[in-house]
């Protein structure tokens, strides 16, 4: 399997990163992973550096190329919320820290994915997006139900208000877990915080990724995009991509 791969996370107009990304790869294996620390609660960025570190450690302790990518994606998710529940026992409910997570494996030359709250996995093929995870939010909910536009979203009033994430409750929390996908040369996984999407509409997403650019290059001018869209008040803006060369 050739691939390459790059992460960015910016602090955008925000005094603190509560934002974590990371690629893990293995020879056999390569797990994508951003996470958000929600701002609304304490010590997001706790929250979303326990997360990152869980995923971390459940992916290099086991074997690659894994036998059951969808069964380790649950499983993996599972024990970061409960690493994140931990740094909250001792506040009350509301005060819990909480992050949202999206999480992408490659192996094989196939794609799995998972994600909590409204953190999103793209599949980026030929300059469009052919693919990309349904937030678990209410504003996601109202675009399905044919309610408000996919135009809409961006600037709805709810857009942050997210129905499940890790932490809090210590009861699991909903999580989707995507299907085997078998990937194409040059397609493009990418996984980010609300910080990017949010200022970044899903054809745009695409677009950016035609022909083979450079990859560092390319995430930096759209986080900085993303940055100037949403300026003076601009979120944490971070980012994890994946190229399948072959």
């Amino acid at each position: 399997m050739e691939i390459e791969y790059a992460d960015l996370s910016v602090v955008g107009h925000r005094e603190e990163n509560q934002d974590r990304v990371a690629v893990a790869a293995g020879d056999h294996a390569v797990l994508l992973m951003a996470v958000d620390g929600m701002g609304g609660h304490s010590d997001g960025a706790a929250a979303a550096e326990a997360a990152r570190e869980s995923l971390l450690v459940s992916f290099w302790q086991q074997t690659h190329p894994l036998l059951d990518p969808l069964g380790f994606l649950h499983l993996a998710i599972g024990r970061a919320h409960e690493e994140v529940v931990a740094l909250g026992t001792k506040v009350a409910p509301e005060l819990r820290p909480r992050a949202t997570c999206a999480v992408c494996l490659v192996q094989g030359g196939v794609a799995y994915w998972a994600h909590v709250g409204d953190s999103r996995v793209y599949l980026l093929r030929g300059g469009a997006t052919v693919r990309r995870t349904r937030d678990h939010s209410h504003v996601e909910q109202l675009l399905r139900d044919g309610v408000i536009t996919e135009a809409e979203v961006h600037d709805h009033p709810m857009r942050n208000y997210v129905e499940c994430c890790l932490g809090g409750d210590p009861i699991l929390p909903e999580m989707t877990v995507g299907r085997r996908l078998a990937l194409q040369p040059d397609d493009v996984l990418l996984v980010c915080t609300d910080g990017l999407w949010a200022n970044i509409p899903d054809e745009e997403m695409g677009v950016v990724w035609r022909g083979r650019p450079r990859l560092r290059d390319t995430l930096q001018e759209l986080c900085k995009v993303a940055v100037q869209r949403a300026a003076p008040h601009s979120d944490n803006t971070s980012v994890a991509v994946l190229r399948f060369v072959r």
